[in-house]
Formats: C-alpha cells, structure tokens, sequence
C-alpha cells in the first residue's frame, strides 16, 4: 500500500502534540539508564540496543563509518556488525544515491569494515546525538562549518587502511584490525563519552526479554515488506519470521558482509518524513533534521504504526513519539534508521 493512502487512513494517529523535551531530560519510565545497569555477569545494558554487553565498554564512545552505496562499492564489510545503521539520500544527483552511517559501540572487533567514503551535514549532526567520533574520508566545504562546532570536532579522516582489491582509488580505503587505536593513540580523541548525557539510552527499549506488542496499539498495520523510494540503490528492508527482523536489500540483493556472510538484518526500524535544502547544482544538500512534529513510521514484528519524531537541536537527539505524544517504546536490538525525503514520502510503500 502506498503512503499517500496510508497517510490519509491513518492521519489522526499522527496527529498529536508532542511535548517540548529537555535536552538533558533523563529516558521515560522503562527505559534503562546504562550508567546505572551493570550486570552481576559483567555485562551492562547497551545504550544503542538495549542488550547486555561487557561492561568494560560502558564508557567508550561509539564510532559512526561512513559506508560508500554506490554498487561497485560492494561487496561491503562490517556493515552487519552495526547496532544502529542509518540510509539516507547523499546527493541529489545520481538518482539520489544513497550512503550508509554504520554506528557500532564494540569497534575494538572490528576486523574490516567499508569502504570508507565522505561525509555530509546532516551525518555530522546525526553522529553528534550519539558523541559518536565520525570514520571518514573527507567531504564537500559544507562540512568545514559543522566540523568547527564543538559537537562536530572529533573525527578521522583519511587515516584507515587501504586494501587492493582491484577497484580504482575511492574504494579502496577501510577500517582494518588496529586502525582505531592508532587513530585515537595519535589524535588525543577521547575513546570514552564527552557528554555524559549519550550514555542514556538513545530510544526508550522495552525491558530486556520483553516484546513490544504493535498490535494493542489500534493503529498496527502488516508490515512484511517496506520499498523505500530509493531510485538508485533500490533499497527494501523484508521481514523475516525466522529470525524476527528485518533484511536489508540494495540494488536487488540481499545486504551480506564479505568477510563472514551475514546479514545486514535490524530488529527495528524507524522510517522519517524529512525535508532537505539543496546547497547547489551538483547535488550536495543537508536534510532539514532539527523539526518538531514530524511524521515517520516505526516498524518490528512484522508490523508498522505510525509515529512522530522531533530533534529540537543540530545535536540534540531525535525523540520518538506513539500517537497519543507518549515516548516510543522499541524493542531490543540492531536498529535501521532511514530519512526519507518529504517529496518522495508518498511513494514508499508498506506491505
């Protein structure tokens, strides 16, 4: 069904008022505060999944890579190791070409991950919600200005690994084993977080080992597959019952990491409405990120209900709201993040 027929059927759910937050508010009742969650077994609950992992990581600032989409880029590695992977158009030139924003808490296991590519505004913006430190190869003098705001200013360019792999220059730079500690060894970059509050959960998890049930909400519609207005790469997220989540397919196929097969496959994922601002000719534009209101769909288990989202500042964190203005409760796992542009929102479709 397309989402101009699901917008008008479902549009008082989206209607709602959603309430001004504190930047530094602490998460709704449920959400665990990961500083305070140190398990008896050495794990804690991960601020990015909800999930328990080590606590020896429980203060180490994630990483955000940026992963070139272009089809002679693939195949792609590390990309299924992420715990909150965003897609979202990179220029409007090449039938809107999209790139990958891959965040991942546990780097040290990182073997390969890329190919590593330039970055944009609104990634800069987006890694700033996490006090993610950006993985990157350059990028348009648009960046320059949000490189030189104190949220922006930790990152490493240009300084990973390059791995022969028969393609011409652009796709051949990766983050290999060691390439991070020798990056924040010589950078003076702090590993551990910079603003406190990131350590708070980023979404508001169901309580680990719990499910979030769409269904009681009234708005629940089916949700097995989600064909995203992506023109040059195709992008699809399928779900697939056996394993509970979504897959990830580009350019027609199946999203699987060369180094170890997996799959590229997200518990949740959270579709937004957004607006963007061409900068010039050649394509390069920002997404229109801080918004209040704004519709998007959130979907898990096979099922979608349409929600809100607002970012009240450039690095202030996005805030989920259900239909009644309550904080969006997810389940435990990877996430998918996508902005889709307003001008095409109407030509996705969910089925």
């Amino acid at each position: 069904m397309k989402l101009a027929k699901l917008t008008a059927l479902l549009a008082a759910a989206v209607m709602v008022s959603v309430p001004v937050m504190a930047e530094e508010a602490a998460p709704a009742d449920g959400a665990a505060v990961s500083a305070e969650a140190v398990q008896g077994d050495g794990t804690y609950i991960s601020e990015l999944t909800g999930e328990p992992i080590s606590a020896e990581l429980q203060h180490q600032r994630p990483i955000a890579v940026m992963v070139d989409n272009e089809s002679i880029a693939y195949p792609h590695y590390g990309v299924a190791e992420g715990d909150v992977v965003y897609e979202m158009m990179n220029s409007t030139a090449n039938g809107r070409i999209t790139r990958l924003m891959v965040l991942l808490k546990d780097w040290g296991k990182v073997q390969q991950m890329g190919s590593i590519r330039s970055v944009r505004p609104t990634n800069i913006m987006l890694a700033a919600e996490w006090n993610a430190v950006i993985c990157h190869d350059g990028g348009p003098f648009y960046v320059d200005e949000y490189f030189a705001k104190d949220y922006g200013k930790d990152h490493f360019s240009g300084t990973f690994s390059r791995v022969e792999n028969g393609k011409s220059m652009e796709f051949t730079e990766y983050i290999l084993a060691g390439d991070l500690d020798s990056n924040f060894n010589n950078s003076g970059i702090s590993r551990t977080y910079t603003n406190p509050a990131a350590e708070n959960p980023h979404f508001n998890f169901v309580p680990y080992g719990q499910k979030v049930d769409l269904a009681s909400t009234g708005t629940a519609i089916p949700a097995n597959q989600v064909v995203l207005p992506m023109e040059h790469t195709n992008s699809t997220l399928t779900y697939n019952a056996s394993t509970g989540t979504y897959d990830l397919s580009c350019y027609g196929n199946l999203h699987v990491d060369a180094e170890d097969n997996q799959t590229a496959t997200f518990k949740n994922v959270i579709i937004q409405d957004c607006s963007f601002t061409e900068y010039d000719e050649n394509g390069y534009m920002v997404y229109n990120v801080v918004q209040m209101g704004q519709p998007g769909y959130y979907l898990t288990e096979g099922q979608a209900i349409p929600i809100v989202w607002t970012k009240q500042t450039e690095d202030g964190v996005t805030k989920y709201f259900d239909k009644n203005g309550n904080p969006l409760t997810i389940n435990t796992g990877k996430t998918y993040i996508t902005l889709v542009p307003a001008d095409s929102w109407g030509s996705m479709v969910i089925s």
